[in-house]
């Protein structure tokens, strides 16, 4: 009975099993990067921006209003694109079509840095959206720590991946729409990220159900 009263706070405020499971995944962080992604293009700065970062904002509360922990993506995506949004209409014109043709790469490099500094820090970003669906005494074992560290550096090679083919595509092809270094290159290097995040926790469970017997 004690351990249901003090898991109880997390239970108060609940969704629809649909939207409770987005919220309490690494894809909801990355939601607003997304966005960002499919929509961004000439002219199109400020308002992707600022939706970006109204969606940062909801994803904060709601997290907040069902009792989640503050997460370390959640923070950066507020922090993140209001500054774009800020840094966005401070800039003069010719500025303006500068950040328009690299906003991608920056983008990217940014998610690299935050992966691998959160790796660095000891606190892989996705260890946070994992500890919400996984009892606490498992919090510190290797096997959950070791799985975290391994599925945030894939997430940053992915990252790196659409980093470097959106650098191709505006520095060496001088081509920002290209169908390959702009679309097919950097959606397959996510869809990947997803689709292991999705797979390898249950390869771990597998495994450690077959060495236990």
């Amino acid at each position: 009975m004690a351990d249901d009263t003090e898991h109880a706070p997390h239970r108060q405020h609940r969704l629809p099993a649909v939207v409770d499971g987005l919220l309490d995944s690494p894809l909801a962080g990355l939601a607003p990067w997304i966005v960002l992604a499919v929509f961004e293009g000439p002219g199109s700065i400020a308002w992707v921006a600022a939706v970006a970062l109204a969606l940062s904002v909801v994803f904060v509360v709601l997290d907040l209003v069902r009792g989640r922990s503050l997460k370390l993506l959640g923070v950066v995506d507020v922090v993140f694109f209001a500054a774009l949004l800020i840094t966005h209409f401070s800039l003069s014109v010719d500025n303006q079509l500068w950040l328009e043709t690299w906003i991608g790469e920056i983008a990217n490099i940014t998610l690299v840095l935050i992966a691998a500094g959160s790796m660095l820090a000891r606190m892989p970003f996705t260890i946070q959206y994992a500890r919400e669906q996984v009892d606490p005494q498992y919090w510190d074992s290797p096997v959950f720590l070791r799985t975290n560290y391994v599925i945030t550096g894939v997430w940053a090679l992915a990252f790196l991946v659409a980093a470097v083919a959106g650098w191709i595509g505006d520095a060496v092809l001088h081509d920002d729409d290209n169908l390959w270094t702009g679309w097919l290159i950097q959606v397959a290097a996510m869809v990947a990220a997803i689709k292991f995040s999705a797979w390898y926790p249950d390869r771990v469970r597998a495994r450690v159900g077959d060495a236990a017997g």
